[in-house]
């Protein structure tokens, strides 16, 4: 007998799912990413990206992705230990450092990657990572390797970090670790409450940026920017797969932060480097934010519309002050039913079932672009409404 087969045999929610019509996941894209997709010939409006300042078809972006082929290939062979360092890798980790407004960073294959290797290395046996329980699932994974003790709190609840933070040691190394834009629920950490906890405490901090560099702060310089708190923060994340339109990630710090995990996240060391088109494409997504700012003011005219237009339609939003907007429907297979009724209304979002949240906090993602145009936002909220109507949720 086939032990492992007959364990992975008795998994079947995806086979029920399908066979009651309301699968959601792995739908085949046919077209490039944009405000609208096609998917089985039929174009369906986007609102389920990343792609926060719709970056992934712009000509310049594109263009440096194909000229990096040209020049050095479609891969680096290799990981950044040994061969795989380019000087395009060098020149990108210097204008993302200064960006950010740290002194150093290094980039990783993946934003996943980044969190992995950074919280598996950083801290050691006799110290201690606090983090937020909505924390990204590469935070968590990352926590799971690292030998420190491990301390998690209420969702930006600070009352509970002050908690975790008086069961540490004074003189142990604390890293609290929290998302600035939280990628379901779309709410900003309190990172003020956080800072002023963490000099109590002598605590160091890390910010994951992923949804929020593009969005808030200067330019896009992300959470910690806007608040005015960068020089607060010990360590800033990144991806390149958001408002960068691409793929990687980064991670900024000092000298000799950035110096250790070079020299020590594994899964940098170890991993073949990010692509000669991805680092290319980053660093021309870096240029647009920099020197196109009315793609953020856009974003954000777009996005208090969007809040604007679920409240007064009596959707449950929670605390989201971002592009990220979750609407509520706490129930898994309704979640599911209602995703499929969209993509028939000719509307693509995302569910979020458990078990990533608890069964009874299932929700919709509803996300939003710069290049979306507001007919296409009113087509959306209008479809909504009009299921939830239907299904009694407003």
């Amino acid at each position: 007998m086939n032990l492992l087969r007959e364990k992975t045999a008795k998994y079947d929610a995806p086979q029920k799912a399908k066979a009651a019509g309301i699968y959601p996941y792995f739908r085949e894209i046919e077209s490039d990413q944009d405000t609208s997709v096609i998917i089985n010939g039929k174009k369906v409006l986007m609102f389920g990206s990343n792609a926060y300042l719709g970056l992934t078809n712009h000509p310049k972006v594109k263009e440096a992705s194909i000229e990096a082929i040209r020049k050095y290939g479609t891969g680096c062979a290799g990981s950044r230990f040994l061969n795989g360092t380019l000087d395009i890798h060098v020149t990108l980790e210097k204008r993302l450092a200064e960006f950010v407004g740290k002194e150093d960073a290094i980039s990783f294959s993946t934003g996943f990657q980044t969190n992995e290797g950074v919280l598996s290395c950083l801290t050691g046996r006799e110290d201690y990572i606090i983090w937020d329980e909505l924390d990204h699932a590469s935070i968590i994974e990352g926590i799971r390797l690292s030998f420190s003790t491990k301390l998690k709190f209420k969702h930006n609840d600070m009352e509970s970090l002050e908690k975790q933070l008086q069961k540490c040691d004074p003189k142990k190394v604390k890293l609290i670790v929290v998302d600035g834009v939280f990628s379901m629920e779309g709410d900003v950490a309190n990172l003020p409450e956080i800072v002023r906890l963490a000099k109590k405490y002598n605590a160091n901090i890390m910010v994951d940026e992923a949804h929020g560099i593009g969005v808030l702060g200067n330019h896009g310089r992300g959470v910690c920017n806007h608040f005015g708190l960068t020089q607060n923060v010990d360590l800033v994340m990144g991806t390149f797969s958001k408002s960068f339109a691409s793929l990687g990630g980064f991670i900024a710090s000092d000298k000799d932060t950035i110096n250790f995990l070079r020299h020590n996240a594994r899964t940098y060391i170890f991993s073949a480097s990010c692509t000669p088109a991805s680092v290319a494409a980053a660093n021309a997504a870096l240029d647009i934010m920099l020197t196109e700012p009315e793609r953020i003011e856009k974003l954000w005219e777009l996005t208090n519309y969007a809040l604007d237009g679920f409240r007064s339609m009596g959707c449950e939003i929670g605390h989201t002050s971002t592009p990220i907007i979750p609407l509520f429907i706490r129930d898994n297979d309704l979640t599911f039913l209602i995703v499929r009724e969209l993509f028939d209304e000719g509307i693509f979002v995302n569910p979020v079932v458990s078990p990533a949240v608890a069964s009874q906090d299932t929700l919709i993602r509803f996300s939003l672009m710069a290049t979306l145009k507001k007919e296409q936002l009113d087509f959306a909220l209008e479809s909504i409404r009009k299921l939830f109507k239907k299904h009694h949720l407003i």
